[in-house]
């Protein structure tokens, strides 16, 4: 097998192409040929050592990946050979092969593409926990979703608007813009032409007719996040998903008293954890979405394995619109 090697967690350059022995599954895992694997956010962090999981070295990085099971580990039943599943397991997904844990598994119904499957899990899970469990989003309600060209982004819209809320997309450019309102964004907002931050809450006004969005969906921060606080409508609840801009904000708590607001963390990947009935009811439900057309990765390009470090490069650019997948 090959693989993308980090034994320096100093940035994507130090990341090698290498030879590794197959390795076989050992009880309660799975061998998986890898067919697609998705580059999120947290895969540009781990190998920088800026994220919140630290895995011993070396490592392959890769959080998100499908295939098919070449070989299963002792206990595994519920997995055959030649299963086509999807795994989020944190790392292990940039190369050829992997060993994951056949509990993180998630078998592939018919006609569920390797590529939409490599791209599904994270943003799905991570926007379905935060507007539905999190907020406990009603239809009817107004969501504003920022960075809503990204993965988890356009998530987040077709969640919404598959449970029947009115949607306000941010994003910055036209034609991120454009995409979001294909994928069912019922306004968009140009943060580039509506500066921050004055600009960005008029035009948050003017798409809520002055109520304010319900809902604020942020897996942004920075400089964004206390201007659309500020804008947030009364009883609404702010989510906050991640700091894809880079710096965490400072929040005057003041805010949530004057709006009867919530501040609500999301994180999935603990939810997962610690509730795993609750998250594989949603991992059902979510499949069964996929199956009828409510939801759908918005793919943005995919590239062969081999060329990884453009595709992070590609990422970084901020270019990247939904979801960057590398095939083998």
């Amino acid at each position: 097998m090959h693989a993308w090697l980090c034994e320096n967690p100093v940035g994507v350059d130090a990341l090698t192409w290498k030879e590794l022995p197959t390795p076989t599954p050992g009880p309660g895992q799975v061998l998986i040929e890898i067919k697609a694997a998705s580059l999120n956010f947290p895969d540009l962090l781990i190998v920088q050592n800026k994220y919140q999981m630290k895995p011993p070295l070396p490592f392959v990085p890769g959080s998100e990946y499908a295939g098919v099971i070449q070989a299963v580990g002792e206990g595994v039943t519920h997995l055959k050979v030649g299963q086509n599943v999807a795994c989020l397991s944190g790392t292990g997904g940039f190369g050829t092969h992997t060993l994951a844990p056949a509990a993180l598994c998630m078998p592939l119904p018919e006609g569920f593409g390797h590529v939409d499957a490599a791209a599904f899990i994270m943003i799905y899970a991570t926007s379905w926990h935060a507007l539905m469990d999190r907020a406990q989003l009603k239809a009817g309600e107004t969501v504003l979703v920022l960075g809503a060209a990204g993965g988890v982004g356009t998530a987040a819209i077709q969640i919404a608007k598959a449970a029947g809320a009115k949607v306000i997309a941010a994003a910055s450019t036209d034609e991120k813009c454009e995409l979001c309102r294909s994928i069912g964004a019922d306004a968009t907002i140009n943060y580039t032409t509506h500066a921050l931050p004055n600009g960005f809450r008029d035009a948050i006004k003017a798409a809520t007719d002055g109520k304010g969005p319900d809902v604020i969906y942020d897996p942004v921060g920075g400089d964004f996040a206390e201007p659309a606080f500020r804008s947030i409508g009364w009883r609404g609840r702010y989510l906050v998903v991640g700091f894809a801009s880079g710096p965490i904000p400072s929040l005057p708590l003041n805010l949530t008293l004057l709006k009867g607001a919530s501040l609500v963390g999301v994180f999935w990947g603990d939810f997962a954890k610690r509730e795993p009935k609750a998250n594989a009811q949603m991992m059902a439900e979510l499949a069964q979405w996929y199956g009828q057309g409510k939801i759908k990765p918005v793919i943005d390009s995919t590239m062969p394995m081999a060329e990884l470090k453009a595709a992070y490069a590609h990422m970084g650019s901020r270019g990247v619109k939904g979801k960057l997948v590398m095939v083998n």
